[in-house]
């Protein structure tokens, strides 16, 4: 492939190697300019225990296609940041999950802006929607007693009364804690052994726990390579189900259990799981959402989750999130205990337990 420092003539073919997703972006920005396309983007990593310990890497394959057409003039009253919309589709073909070969043309339509729209000053409801919060959670907050006196403030006024409503909310939540015998489950993609990883790690070296890590297979594949030498590492016990599991945890020992994807087209066939979780007493069912997905196919996970029993529930890939409002409504839906984001690849750090500021932060400036 031709070095990236030259001039890119259309059809050209490059490969990058970066960190993540925001990099891949600027990288291609800056070296292609704007009339480029991914072809497809990869997860690769290190290999054994030092492979396991660091920052996977994103392997970017993009192509320059040839410039459009001048587009007309805009009228004196419109203005057109296309550039912006180039780039973020860029940043949404990176966003879908790494196995995936994904085709986004950075190059589009110019988007016109009208002059008055421009100026129009923006609402409360606006605002939010801006940072992901959905309908569906707008709705509650337009319910609030006071909503009337929060809309006609000024606006950094009601962002903190809006901030201190979603903390009492939260704050009046049922916690559960999680008990010693938890299973991780999650779809395909979610980040569910990462996960587990992590939290082993927070058990570990955070708590001085000890206890038993166990994969389960049964009738899919959930490959364990990695988690197994990321438990001999620990010096945590891994062990293979079908077999005979400790029936009871005593003491300052836990068993977790790495299970495989969810289906979410099939629910029947998570019966298998279901019985398993049932007569093996797990009673702790952590549901893993990446919050990088749509809503749509979030709401089909945590549908599936919550049909397995779901007590708590853990969002990974917040660190390819864009938007983090849309978190607001697996926080408060359904019951479930937040246990902790993930905000990076690591297996032994990027774990956020204190979930509400995290999400405040990224969602209410000032909140």
């Amino acid at each position: 492939m031709p070095n990236a420092t030259d001039i890119a003539a259309p059809g050209s073919i490059f490969r990058f190697t970066v960190n993540s997703a925001n990099e891949a972006v600027t990288t291609i920005r800056e070296k292609l300019g704007e009339h480029a396309k991914v072809i497809s983007v990869r997860q690769i990593s290190k290999g054994g225990l030092s492979g396991l310990l660091s920052s996977p890497k994103l392997e970017v394959i993009a192509q320059v296609t040839a410039p459009l057409a001048p587009a007309p003039e805009p009228a004196a009253a419109t203005i057109a940041p296309v550039a912006a919309s180039r780039l973020n589709a860029v940043s949404d073909a990176l966003a879908a999950p790494a196995s995936a070969v994904t085709t986004a043309p950075i190059a589009g339509s110019p988007v016109t802006i009208a002059a008055d729209q421009r100026a129009a000053p923006v609402s409360l409801p606006n605002l939010l929607r801006r940072g992901g919060i959905s309908e569906q959670m707008l709705v509650r907050l337009q319910s609030l007693p006071n909503w009337t006196e929060i809309n006609e403030r000024p606006l950094h006024q009601s962002l903190v009364e809006i901030g201190r409503d979603l903390r009492r909310r939260h704050d009046e939540r049922p916690v559960m804690p999680l008990p010693a015998r938890a299973a991780f489950l999650g779809s395909p993609g979610s980040g569910c052994t990462t996960a587990l990883c992590k939290w082993l790690a927070t058990e570990v070296f955070r708590r001085a726990r000890t206890g038993l890590v166990v994969k389960a297979e049964f009738d899919r594949p959930n490959p364990g390579e990695n988690l197994a030498v990321f438990c001999e590492a620990l010096g945590v016990p891994m062990m293979h189900y079908p077999s005979t599991l400790p029936a009871t945890t005593g003491g300052n020992e836990f068993l977790y259990v790495d299970l495989p994807g969810l289906s979410l087209r099939h629910p029947a066939e998570n019966q298998r799981m279901a019985r398993f979780l049932d007569e093996e007493n797990i009673a702790g069912r952590i549901l893993v959402l990446n919050a990088a997905y749509d809503h749509a196919t979030l709401r089909e996970s945590y549908v599936a989750g919550r049909d397995l029993g779901a007590t708590h529930v853990v969002f990974t890939h917040c660190d390819e999130l864009g938007q983090w409002g849309k978190l607001w409504d697996y926080v408060f839906d359904g019951g479930l205990t937040p246990l902790f984001l993930s905000t990076g690849p690591s297996l032994t750090g990027d774990c956020e337990e204190n979930l509400l500021p995290a999400i405040l932060r990224k969602t209410l400036p000032g909140g």
